[in-house]
């Protein structure tokens, strides 16, 4: 075990464990959302988790950093939030706001870090870089995915890629036009995908689902 401070709080954790994930279990949150608990790489892509650390000249990803003795760390300074904020926002450039409709209403990863930086939902100035649908991609035989929900956290492609030896879940395209494709996706190559679902119960804003079609010929409901 080692010390380490955060906000002026004495914790300790396992040698090696993020600070992110540290902070998390001692009930200290951070806003996250790409952050996958025993990722052996974590992409800090969604640049959420800032925290200032003592004698650093500008933030950083906590789920980057690994605690050691006598680590201090700071996550609530001005310009972590500033950081986190501006994150949110181009966040929300490029996604569509849509709780009412949306199955993650209510316990929405994005409603969670909009309530507690204090900002809205909203993209502000920032011009509308939702993409609408292009040329539509060949189509799962058990999920239904929301391009314009989604935010590319990528915990979806990543758990795929855990759970079973032939993952089906990609990104593809390029910068804005990036989305999550399910590349050779068939009956036969996407059996498993029935009893298993874990890309649907991880995805923080809803955008991917069960379809309604797969879910009563196999006797479950839609949730």
């Amino acid at each position: 075990m080692v010390n380490f401070s955060v906000d002026d709080k004495n914790l300790s954790a396992p040698e090696g464990t993020s600070l992110l994930q540290a902070c998390l279990d001692n009930g200290i949150y951070i806003p996250n959302l790409c952050y996958l608990p025993d990722d052996d790489h974590p992409p800090a892509s969604c640049r959420l988790c800032m925290v200032d650390l003592s004698g650093a000249p500008a933030p950083v990803p906590a789920c980057t950093v690994p605690v050691t003795e006598g680590l201090v760390a700071y996550t609530g300074t001005e310009r972590v939030r500033r950081l986190q904020r501006s994150a949110l926002k181009l966040l929300l450039s490029n996604h569509r706001v849509e709780c009412a409709r949306c199955s993650a209403n209510k316990h929405c990863a994005l409603q969670q870090i909009a309530k507690f930086l204090k900002v809205g939902l909203k993209r502000g100035k920032l011009a509308d870089l939702v993409q609408e649908p292009g040329k539509k991609e060949k189509e799962h035989p058990y999920l239904k995915y929301h391009p314009a929900r989604c935010v590319l956290c990528g915990k979806c492609v990543r758990i795929c890629s855990r759970m079973h030896p032939r993952p089906l879940l990609f990104f593809a395209g390029r910068g804005l036009c990036t989305h999550i494709n399910f590349f050779g996706a068939d009956e036969n190559t996407a059996a498993f995908c029935s009893s298993c679902f874990a890309c649907v119960d991880i995805c923080p804003v809803g955008a991917l689902e069960k379809r309604l079609d797969s879910a009563e010929s196999t006797g479950d409901e839609e949730t």
